[in-house]
């Protein structure tokens, strides 16, 4: 499922592990790993499932950031 939302990996030195965020959906990381690609991945499947479990009980989703931050600078 293609998705407008903000995905990162952030290196985190205190930790030594790449932490994968998805603002728009959760407050702080949701995965982390020594793999930058892997943790990418992981950040990709989590944010899928977690958008298939809202449509499914009918939550509603909340607007990318992204995409509003993207219009008001256009």
């Amino acid at each position: 499922m293609k998705t407008s939302y903000l995905k990162f990996v952030q290196w985190d030195e205190s930790d030594h592990v790449h932490i994968g965020y998805c603002p728009d959906l959760f407050i702080g990381g949701v995965c982390h790993g020594r793999d930058e690609a892997k943790v990418y991945a992981e950040l990709c499947q989590i944010v899928n499932d977690e958008l298939i479990e809202r449509r499914r009980t009918k939550q509603r989703l909340p607007k990318p950031r992204a995409l509003v931050a993207m219009t008001i600078a256009a």
